[in-house]
């Protein structure tokens, strides 16, 4: 049914389309007992798929990646659809429309999308104020960057306003340095600013009396020698984890025509093609940091198969976003299935 509904949308913009989906879900919501209808298709509870990880029990380890509901529109709708957790943003300081358009490209021959949006949101404040009001207690990630007017020396400054914000509101945070998409932001990746920053929001975070778990969303293009940083820094500043992976700027294992992605032209690939790499990055941080600290394992996710093999490769949790677009809500409640039946 959903490949139906799918050939449908995918002959519009697919930002366009995006925002008509908010709509559709928005209203579908507000029919008496749709959301219960949703639940009951695609909800699964049970005990054995619980997995408590840096400090916070989720009801089911599959995840919505941040970037499809930047601005906690519609955690209500979505909750309904069978996720163990919905991860918000990426966020900033101030509203900003992001990268000029079209922005947003879908390869279907590879099962992949191109995204150059350019951390496009309305402000940490602004998903705030839906946040108060949402009635699920589905556990929310907090993914925050910075503004792309922000200059990299006072990049933490951004990051610390938005921490300071949405503390009250989110389960954790995610600090994203990754995004190909923000001129200069993957610099923030090096060794000194990196553990810098972290530092910085840890420092705060141990103010608190109930401290949120941080993380580190890393891009999937990253070496041996710097994946080998980033677990010195994860132990050095006593964060709690590590999302692998952000999308790739690598185009070489593509079938769409050469002609049709140069002229796409620059953005993050996520999607299928982004899969072998992403559980290549899980399993390299697993194995050399002696599986010191947790890792949601986000990349190519299409299948049931696809997410054993993350969680195989070491990965605690799970994320999708491009598997949920050409797959469905079903894949959420066909993850968990095949969990339980491992």
């Amino acid at each position: 049914m959903y490949k139906v509904i799918r050939f449908f949308l995918f002959l519009f913009d697919p930002e366009k389309i995006h925002h008509f989906t908010f709509f559709l879900l928005r209203i579908g919501y507000k029919i008496p007992f749709n959301s219960l209808f949703w639940k009951m298709r695609f909800c699964i509870k049970d005990n054995k798929l619980e997995r408590e990880v840096f400090g916070i029990k989720f009801s089911n380890p599959v995840g919505l990646a941040a970037g499809f509901d930047k601005d906690a529109k519609i955690i209500d709708e979505l909750s309904c659809f069978g996720f163990g957790f919905i991860e918000i943003g990426t966020l900033t300081p101030k509203a900003q429309d992001g990268n000029p358009k079209p922005r947003l490209f879908r390869l279907t021959d590879d099962s992949g999308i191109i995204n150059r949006m350019g951390f496009n949101n309305r402000g940490v404040e602004d998903a705030i104020s839906r946040l108060k009001k949402r009635k699920s207690d589905v556990i929310i990630g907090g993914n925050i960057g910075k503004n792309k007017l922000t200059p990299n020396e006072n990049a933490t400054q951004d990051y610390i306003i938005s921490f300071n914000s949405l503390f009250p509101y989110v389960d954790y945070f995610v600090v994203n340095v990754s995004s190909p998409n923000t001129p200069g932001l993957r610099d923030l990746q090096e060794k000194e600013p990196l553990t810098n920053l972290l530092n910085s929001l840890q420092e705060l975070n141990n103010k608190n009396e109930n401290r949120k778990p941080i993380l580190l969303k890393i891009a999937p293009d990253l070496t041996n020698e710097q994946l080998n940083d980033i677990i010195q820094i994860v132990n050095c500043t006593k964060i709690d984890g590590v999302i692998a992976t952000n999308t790739t700027v690598d185009r070489s294992s593509l079938k769409t025509d050469k002609n049709k992605v140069e002229y796409i032209g620059n953005g993050g690939l996520s999607g299928n093609p982004l899969k072998e790499r992403s559980t290549e990055v899980i399993k390299y941080l697993s194995k050399n940091s002696n599986k010191s600290f947790p890792i949601i394992g986000v990349g190519g996710i299409h299948s049931e198969e696809d997410a054993i093999e993350k969680l195989e490769a070491g990965a605690s949790l799970l994320q999708i976003y491009t598997g949920f677009i050409y797959e469905g809500p079903s894949l959420v409640k066909r993850i968990n299935k095949a969990i339980l039946n491992r």
